[in-house]
C-alpha cells in the first residue's frame, strides 16, 4: 500500500466520533451540552463514568489500530509510523464531519503512541494517573503527561522519528489546552466530579 494511504487511513480512522456517538446514545449532543467538545472527557462530565471510560477506551483505539497496521506491513517507511500518528491525531482534532472541529486528542494519541513509543507514553500516563488522583482535573493531567512526553522519550532512548512526534505531541496539547491552562491558574477549571 501506498504510505498516502496508510496517512490516510490514519486520519479517518481518528476523525471517527466515538465519544459523540456514546453520547448521542444516551440522547446527549456532546457538543451542545458541557465543555462542547465532541471527545471523552465531556462524555465522562455529560453522561457519567462508564460512558467516559468507553469513550476514553475507543478513542485511544482508533489511534492504535492504524499504527498497528502501519507497523505490522514489512514495506513501510521507517518515518510512516510517525506521520501516521500525526494523522490519527489530526483526525481527532479536525474532524471533518464536524467542520474540521473535533476533540483534543489526548486519548488518541494515547493510543497511538503506546504502539509507537510503549515505556515513555507508559511513564507519562503513570504521571496523568498520579495527577488525576491528587487534583481531580482531567486537563492537569493531560498537559504535564503531554509536556513529559519528549524528556521521556530522550530517557528510553526514542528513535529519532519517534522523538519528533512526541515533541509535536507535546506541543499540540499545550497550544489545545491553552483556555484550561488559564483556568488552572486561575483557579477555576472543573474538577471531576463537578459541574
Amino acid at each position: 500500500m501506498h504510505p498516502w494511504m496508510y496517512i490516510l487511513l490514519g486520519f479517518l480512522c481518528g476523525s471517527v466520533p466515538f465519544s459523540w456517538l456514546l453520547g448521542k446514545l444516551k440522547g446527549v449532543d456532546l457538543r451542545e451540552h458541557g465543555s462542547g467538545n465532541p471527545g471523552a472527557t465531556n462524555l465522562l462530565r455529560t453522561s457519567g463514568t462508564v460512558m467516559g471510560v468507553a469513550g476514553l477506551l475507543l478513542d485511544a483505539a482508533k489511534g492504535a489500530v492504524p499504527v498497528l497496521v502501519v507497523t505490522s506491513s514489512v514495506s513501510a517507511h521507517p518515518w510512516l509510523p510517525s506521520a501516521v500518528v500525526i494523522a490519527a491525531v489530526c483526525g481527532h482534532v479536525f474532524m471533518p464531519w464536524f467542520g474540521f472541529k473535533g476533540g483534543k486528542g489526548v486519548a488518541t494519541a494515547l493510543g497511538a503512541l503506546l504502539v509507537l513509543s510503549t515505556y515513555p507514553v507508559l511513564c507519562a500516563l503513570g504521571l496523568f494517573i498520579l495527577l488525576l488522583a491528587l487534583f481531580k482535573m482531567v486537563s492537569l493531567g493531560s498537559v504535564a503527561a503531554g509536556l513529559s512526553l519528549p524528556f521521556l522519550g530522550i530517557l528510553f532512548n526514542a528513535p529519532k522519528y519517534p522523538e519528533i512526534v512526541l515533541s509535536l505531541i507535546a506541543l499540540a496539547i499545550l497550544v489545545t489546552h491553552r483556555a484550561n491552562i488559564q483556568r488552572i491558574l486561575n483557579g477555576t477549571e472543573r474538577k471531576i466530579g463537578k459541574q
